[in-house]
């Protein structure tokens, strides 16, 4: 288990007590079992077996240095989606040779600095290789570039958030079947691009491999075809593995890469690498987000618990609809009643669900699985300061970047325009 009771009920991380960050870190602050994250990764990479691969993590799932120096370490590459992150792989030792830069609307600029660090551009359009082409002429450059197919797999067939569903034919990600003639053709006429791999990702949260093999097998299908032509490096079958956010979870990240190795044997193509881009799989279960209790409030038969996190810190709940487990880092022997754990923020949507929880007996509260899509995603609405993260390996607390102080922000904002 990610998060363990000490023999006192206390919630610890990575055998650190989180009373004890608490008592260095103003909450509402991230708290990351770095040890934990590189285990992952290490188990994912084990499951390619003799399989030539990468392991791209998604950059955009926890952006925080320490955690992509730890994944790097493990050899993990980057999947990028913005020339900051790109920037930031770089800096955290991430090979360029390791780094796919994903996304439907790349700057001018950034495609540029992708061109000019030499890594993988993955494609998303017809038109946007025309684009890729002409930046790469007029650096007097060749770039390396990857069609993300979008291989129209039923949403239905995603059992996945639709938010978070990209591999369905009404999506603005990748280039549909129909379509891949013309930016075959595209990539062929021009002088300025190679293309080096082909890549799909049908979406996030997949808690069974059924419609991830699919899509893998039609990608399988399509570069057998391709390769004539274009000798390709790589196929990237893309991430989306789920966790256990508590409801339960059919499979591991390595089931899903087993699954598909198999199924680039069986479709010949075992002498190309295959890549993948896990995020949340990779970090989600190793983080929590450390909140404390500010008050109480029962209304006729409502019970509140208002907490210093809100929506502006975890947004998922009020973007996905996620329900995030809220439990008290220390125990107690109060009655337990349900409760709606809300934050600060000045919206109904700030509101972090229905839980079970003492009636009384704690100050500080734990929302887990908060590794992912957390703190990059959290904002400064309502003058609300971004929080803290707090990193823990080997059994003690490693770093901690403070939480903001918000009077900063104000300073900031009454500046604006003067």
């Amino acid at each position: 288990m990610p998060t363990l009771r000490d023999a006192a009920g206390t919630l610890t991380l990575g055998g650190v007590s989180l009373v004890d960050v608490a008592r260095v870190a103003e909450t509402p602050s991230y708290v990351y079992d770095l040890d934990a994250m590189a285990a992952e990764a290490r188990e994912l990479r084990e499951a390619f077996g003799s399989q030539r691969h990468r392991v791209c993590f998604a950059v955009k799932a926890n952006s925080a240095g320490a955690v992509l120096r730890a994944l790097a370490g493990q050899g993990c590459g980057a999947d990028v989606v913005s020339g900051a992150e790109l920037v930031l792989a770089r800096a955290c030792g991430v090979p360029s040779d390791a780094i796919v830069f994903s996304g439907v609307a790349k700057l001018g600029r950034e495609i540029d600095f992708a061109i000019a660090e030499g890594v993988t551009i993955q494609v998303e359009s017809v038109e946007e290789i025309g684009r890729i082409a002409e930046r790469a002429s007029d650096l007097g450059a060749r770039a390396r570039i990857s069609i993300r197919i979008n291989p129209a797999i039923d949403s239905a067939a995603l059992a996945t958030h639709a938010n978070i569903a990209t591999g369905h034919d009404e999506a603005k990600f990748g280039v549909l079947v129909a379509d891949l003639p013309a930016a075959l053709d595209a990539a062929s006429r021009s002088d300025r691009v190679s293309l080096v791999g082909l890549s799909a990702h049908i979406g996030s949260q997949l808690t069974d491999t059924a419609a991830y093999v699919d899509a893998a097998r039609a990608l399988f299908a399509i570069a057998r075809e391709v390769r004539q032509a274009h000798p390709l490096s790589f196929v990237d079958t893309g991430g989306g593995f789920g966790i256990d956010y508590g409801a339960g979870c059919g499979a591991r990240p390595a089931d899903f890469v087993r699954a598909v190795c198999r199924e680039l044997a069986h479709q010949g193509l075992g002498d190309v690498a295959l890549y993948v881009e896990p995020g949340r799989s990779l970090v989600a279960t190793h983080g929590v987000l450390l909140t404390r209790v500010i008050q109480r409030k029962v209304s006729g038969d409502q019970r509140w618990l208002m907490i210093d996190a809100g929506m502006n810190d975890l947004l998922r709940p009020a973007l996905y609809q996620a329900r995030h487990r809220v439990v008290p880092v220390e125990t107690s022997g109060a009655p337990c009643a349900t409760v709606r754990v809300v934050g600060p923020v000045c919206e109904s949507s700030d509101d972090f669900g229905a839980h079970d929880l003492p009636e009384g007996g704690f100050s500080l509260a734990a929302v887990l699985d908060a590794g992912a899509y957390g703190y990059t995603m959290a904002s400064r609405y309502n003058g609300r300061a971004l929080p803290a993260e707090v990193f823990i390996s080997g059994g003690r607390i490693a770093s901690i970047t403070a939480r903001e102080d918000w009077s900063a922000w104000a300073g900031d904002r009454a500046r604006a325009g003067a």
